[in-house]
């Protein structure tokens, strides 16, 4: 189970530090799915960045990955939730889901993706409170490959959808 800690901390490490890197996007991003004000939506954005960061050093650890999957299942059940609204209200944003920037109707891949992260931290916490551990250098070339997966299924939903001509 190391191997799924050590992803979920790649995932959480990298989108704190693309919050920290590319604070007034991801504090636009933060606004338009909350509905706060850029004044507030961005030191939000920011917070959330550190959390983030804690979750992602605690994921490390064996005697902090319980922590660790708490915070993160915590911020992606309350990112799923505004995420759900966002849908609900029938909102495009740029999500920051991804290294480029790209507006795109709430859809239920990245309410899923949410959701499945908080069932993976959920996975996390069940196997660290167990006291199961992985040792070797396996777990990492593990977490390095779910991290490549999970991106590379961002970027093919954000390929626009394929359509058939109509026949001639």
């Amino acid at each position: 189970m190391a191997g799924l800690a050590w992803f979920l901390a790649l995932v959480l490490a990298t989108s704190g530090l693309q919050k920290l890197l590319e604070r007034d996007r991801m504090g636009m991003a933060t606004a338009r799915l909350t509905g706060l004000n850029l004044a507030v939506a961005g030191p939000v954005s920011l917070v959330a960045a550190a959390i983030e960061a804690m979750a992602a050093l605690a994921l490390l650890f064996q005697p902090t990955q319980s922590l660790g999957a708490v915070l993160a299942g915590g911020l992606w059940l309350g990112y799923g939730a505004v995420l759900v609204a966002a849908a609900r209200r029938g909102d495009s944003l740029d999500c920051g889901c991804s290294l480029a920037a790209r507006t795109k109707p709430v859809d239920g891949f990245m309410i899923t993706r949410a959701f499945g992260l908080v069932a993976l931290a959920g996975l996390t916490l069940a196997a660290a409170l167990a006291g199961a551990t992985a040792p070797g250098i396996e777990p990492l070339f593990a977490a390095f490959g779910l991290f490549t997966l999970y991106h590379a299924a961002g970027e093919i939903a954000a390929l626009p959808p394929l359509r058939r001509k109509a026949a001639r």
